[in-house]
């Protein structure tokens, strides 16, 4: 199994920041990605947990997958949105 790849990456405002990841796939045909925050900023405070994934996409172009993905990350307002689907079981709800 491939490793994922981080494609984008930004500081949140408050702290900690935001990743697009590109997860590691043997199939090429189609292309999965997902959007997580990291809410702490102290590096510490994040050892054993992991960060919530607030959306993915997939797709047969990697480009269209990461287009997707890059309007929700890019944005404060539906990163915050994200995170507010999230239920109990940390799984985001569309």
């Amino acid at each position: 199994m491939n490793k994922a790849k981080v494609l984008y990456e930004r500081p949140l405002p408050g702290g900690g920041y935001v990743h697009v990841e590109e997860e590691g796939q043997e199939d090429t045909a189609t292309h999965r990605a997902r959007v997580w925050v990291e809410r702490r900023s102290d590096p510490a405070r994040r050892a054993g947990h992991k960060p919530p994934v607030i959306a993915s996409a997939e797709g047969k172009s990697s480009t269209t997958v990461f287009q997707k993905l890059l309007s929700i990350a890019r944005d404060n307002v539906e990163v915050a949105r994200g995170l507010l689907r999230l239920g109990g079981d940390g799984k985001a709800k569309f």
